[in-house]
Formats: C-alpha cells, sequence, structure tokens
C-alpha cells in the first residue's frame, strides 16, 4: 500500500533572521549590482559633512598661514610690491583701488598712503638710494614721492597705460614702458621729460636700463628686442621675429646680468633667449619648457640663469 502523501507547511521551515547578526545591510541597484558607498539611493554621490555639519567641498585645499606679518588696507587686489633698497623693513605696494601705500614689515603699520591714480597702480619702485618711491599706472601717470616723508614730488604724463617702470640705476631718472608702444624718461625732482623711445609696434611688456645705466633694453608683444642709447633715443640694436632664431610669439620677460653684458628673454612660444648686449646677437636658446615663460633671471653670484614658465616648472640654466 503506498504511502500516502504529506503535505508540507510552510511555516514548518520557516527562518528568521536575528537582528542582532546583521552586519552591515547593502543596498542593491535596479540591477541587482551593489551601491557605491558614496552614492545615495538615487545612484548620485552622496554630500559628506564635517564635524560642524557643514558640507564638505572636496575640491577645496586648506592652506596653512605660514605669514609673519599682513597689510590688507588695500580694497581691491595688489598688483606690485617692492622693498627698500637700504631699509628692508620698509615696503611699498600698490592696487586695483588707485592707491600706493607705504608699510612697515615687521609690525605692518601704514606709513603713508599715496593717491592721486584714477585706475589701478600697476607698479611700484623705490629709486636707487631710496629717496624717492614712484608709482605707475594703468591712467598712463606716474607719480614720485619721498620715501622718509611722503611728500608728493611730481606726476609724469606722456604714455598710454603704464606697463612697467624702472628707476635708472645710478641716478635719478625713472623709465616708463607703456601699451601704446612707448618708452619714455624723465628726470626726478624736476619731473622734466628727457627722451621718449618708438620703435615696438605693440605693448611693450618690460624693459630696464642695464646695471652700468649706459643702455635700454626693452622687449614688447610684437615678439622684438630693442637695445637704446638713452642720450639719443637711437635704437643700437633691434631683434624680430623674423629672425627664425629669436621668439616667434609674444616676449612676455626680460633680465640682464649684473655685467651689463646679456640679456635673456621669455616667451609666450615656451622658450627663452640669451643675446649679447654690446653685439646684438642671439647666443643661445633654451627650449625645456611646454608653455608660456613668463619670469627669467641671471645669478649675482653664479653662472647660472632661471627660466619659470606657465608649466609649472622653474628651470636653472648653466
Amino acid at each position: 500500500m503506498a504511502e500516502p502523501t504529506r503535505h508540507h507547511d510552510e511555516s514548518d521551515h520557516e527562518e528568521f533572521l536575528d537582528p542582532d547578526e546583521v552586519d552591515e545591510e547593502q543596498v542593491l541597484e535596479e540591477d541587482g549590482d551593489m551601491m557605491e558607498e558614496d552614492e545615495d539611493e538615487n545612484g548620485e554621490e552622496a554630500q559628506e559633512y564635517d564635524a560642524e555639519g557643514n558640507p564638505v567641498d572636496d575640491e577645496m585645499v586648506e592652506l596653512q598661514d605660514d605669514s609673519v606679518q599682513g597689510f590688507f588696507t588695500h580694497k581691491e587686489p595688489v598688483y606690485d610690491v617692492a622693498l627698500h633698497p637700504i631699509h628692508q623693513n620698509i615696503a611699498v605696494s600698490g592696487g586695483g583701488d588707485d592707491k600706493s601705500y607705504l608699510w612697515r614689515l615687521y609690525d605692518g603699520e601704514q606709513l603713508y598712503e599715496f593717491g592721486g591714480h584714477t585706475d589701478s597702480v600697476t607698479q611700484v619702485a623705490f629709486s636707487v638710494d631710496g629717496t624717492y618711491v614712484a608709482s605707475g599706472s594703468m591712467d598712463g601717470k606716474v607719480r614720485v614721492w619721498k620715501s622718509e616723508t611722503g611728500e608728493f614730488v611730481c606726476e609724469l604724463e606722456g604714455p598710454d597705460e603704464v606697463v612697467w617702470i624702472n628707476w635708472h640705476p645710478k641716478g635719478n631718472i625713472i623709465l616708463a614702458g607703456a601699451t601704446d608702444s612707448s618708452v619714455w624718461m624723465w628726470a626726478v625732482p624736476s619731473g622734466a621729460f628727457m627722451n621718449v623711445f618708438n620703435g615696438h609696434s605693440g605693448p611693450v611688456t618690460s624693459g630696464m636700463f642695464t646695471p652700468d645705466g649706459k643702455k635700454i633694453v626693452t622687449v614688447s608683444e610684437d615678439a622684438s628686442l630693442i637695445v637704446w642709447d638713452p642720450k639719443t633715443a637711437a635704437a643700437v640694436h633691434r631683434i624680430t621675429s623674423d629672425d627664425a632664431r629669436f621668439h616667434s610669439d609674444v616676449v612676455t620677460c626680460l633680465a640682464v646680468n649684473k655685467d651689463s653684458t646679456l640679456a635673456m628673454t621669455g616667451s609666450a612660444d615656451g622658450t627663452a633667449k640669451l643675446i649679447n648686449i654690446h653685439s646684438g646677437t642671439i647666443l643661445g636658446s633654451f627650449e625645456n619648457h611646454t608653455d608660456a615663460v613668463e619670469t627669467v633671471g641671471f645669478s649675482d653670484h653664479l653662472n647660472l640663469a632661471a627660466t619659470g614658465s606657465l608649466d609649472g616648472r622653474l628651470n636653472i640654466w648653466d
């Protein structure tokens, strides 16, 4: 006789899960895959919060303030700062608030406020002995004060927007380059106009007297370098992009060695060039950067030069 069929009650085999045995709850996406830990139920990245309940921005980087002093009077971006050549605890700054300030480094105290400009102050510089301090502005003016007393000395006019200013290394003569492709020279404290140098066809990006004071070297957005005679305003040497060995793009920066024999230029083409100032010949090309060269310099004590680029590298050359 056949054994009768047995009907199983589902309750006989029901399994119960003890909540205390749950190690971790896993949330599955619709396709059955596990969700990433940093995603919410909508598949979006979950917002993280700090201990105070504030949202955490993954792209924010905390920068430690290691400064020993600060000066916070400017109300707009600061475009230039210079140190007094004799008293290294004195600095001057210029900014987008159309003002410059003379201040003391060790305690941040403001000594003088210099006004009078109607546009951003982009350049500030002390004379060689620190007697005078000058500011150059996008309003096309250069204003000069006595650094010791804050007394206004003179206002120098002529160019368009001032790109840079530079003092003569041995006297109270100031040079300024402008966006209108001109370079101007005046005497201080009289403010007398001395010369204007015309020869570039684009904004003059950098310029200076040679350390011996006998020549002027300027570079421009037109990819040219000119060596000038300060007395006659004549171009002694001119190098342009017509020379395949020179820059093919904007010349951004310039340096002259302490012996007044060599100039180095940097360019948006990613190269730097070495030029003999006396002969006007190109001596070498430095081509290890992958982006614009924005700063160049010579060592005063070693036979070395440096180039800094937007590619994030600072290269030292022998």
